[in-house]
């Protein structure tokens, strides 16, 4: 089972300093041939909050040109963090994250039935571009993860799906989807809404 540690951040949270957190880079694409390009998740926490970062290496940017949110960052590259309270997936929450900066939010009860109207109380995202690709950096509330049963109160390890979606277009203009997870479920076909896409965040003490 993987564990991705949280580090504990004891300084100004206004001015994160991401090279001290724990850096995970072991996403996988097990469905695609070919090399992928490298992706980077760091978390912090500190007092009511768990800071989150992805980097990811880009040199095919694709962004969503759709008249919803939804359609727009469903056809974007994107990076993504579901929440469990366990591994039924009865619920579970998710936050798909474009470029842009748009972020996709529902909750989902396995297999697969998804309530698009629901909101992730007190998010806070934001993206940029990097030279190299593209950042996202994102807020969430320590007790709102608590309400909805991801954290315990003795903050045992949470369930955390960690995923990258790299969408890049051939020669015809043909949409090109590579999907990469950080926990490789056993499924023929990409699929991120199984149980074993799940890993554990422990936060540090």
């Amino acid at each position: 089972m993987k564990c991705y540690l949280v580090r504990r951040y004891s300084e100004n949270p206004s001015q994160l300093d991401w090279s001290q957190a724990e850096v995970l880079s072991d996403f996988a694409s097990p469905w695609s041939l070919g090399e992928a390009q490298r992706t980077e998740f760091r978390a912090f926490w500190q007092g009511d909050h768990l800071h989150f970062r992805f980097e990811a290496w880009d040199d095919t940017p694709t962004l969503g040109l759709g008249e919803t949110l939804k359609d727009r960052v469903l056809d974007s590259d994107r990076v993504e963090i579901f929440f469990a309270p366990d591994l039924t997936l009865s619920p579970y929450y998710c936050v798909e994250i474009a470029p842009s900066g748009e972020a996709l939010v529902y909750r989902g009860h396995f297999y697969r039935k998804m309530d698009w109207d629901w909101k992730l109380p007190e998010l806070a995202v934001k993206a940029e571009r990097l030279a190299h690709g593209y950042e996202v950096t994102g807020r969430l509330s320590l007790s709102t993860l608590q309400q909805l049963g991801i954290l315990t109160v003795d903050r045992q390890p949470m369930w955390v799906g960690l995923f990258r979606a790299d969408f890049s277009r051939d020669a015809s203009g043909e949409l090109q989807r590579r999907w990469m997870p950080w926990v490789v479920p056993d499924t023929a076909r990409p699929d991120f809404h199984v149980p074993g896409a799940f890993g554990r965040l422990r936060l540090e003490d």
